[in-house]
């Protein structure tokens, strides 16, 4: 004959009650983490920009520390680790992690003068909620760095 199995009350499993509560608390826990995850990742890529731009800067420090000069560059040029004046001093290409395929470019002002300045501009446009201690607002996005002023958002 055939085995019937008897179901105790304290065997049963969820109530869809019960299920409920827990997919609305995994909800409200995604709802509030996502948004810090997103900022968190957008701060990141504005400290690789501002990163990259030091790595230039640097490189045309050093570019002037053996030439006596910054190169004679007055229009904006981009930087690649092919290009001759910079490329020298560049491991490699540096890329921005919000526009990989835009190119990191730099002038010189007065190249050969002792007032010698240089700007390098950053190709990514970047949330400007992660530009505020630069001076980022709503319509500036893109990040410069000037060896007169520093670190700017344009």
């Amino acid at each position: 004959m055939g085995t019937f199995y008897v179901v105790r009350r304290s065997e049963r499993g969820f109530t869809l009650i019960e299920m409920m509560i827990v997919v609305a608390i995994i909800a409200i826990l995604v709802a509030i983490l996502v948004p810090n995850f997103m900022r968190a990742r957008a701060q990141a890529q504005t400290a690789a920009c501002e990163a990259n731009l030091k790595e230039i800067a640097t490189a045309l420090e050093l570019y002037q520390a053996d030439h006596q000069a910054y190169p004679d560059v007055t229009t904006l040029t981009n930087v690649t680790n092919a290009e001759t004046n910079l490329g020298p001093y560049l491991r490699q290409t540096p890329i921005d992690p919000v526009a990989p395929n835009g190119n990191y470019q730099y002038e010189t002002t007065g190249y050969d003068t002792g007032n010698a300045t240089y700007e390098i501009v950053c190709p990514g446009s970047h949330d400007p909620a992660t530009l505020t201690a630069i001076g980022g607002t709503t319509g500036k996005v893109h990040i410069t760095y000037s060896s007169a002023n520093g670190f700017a958002a344009q």
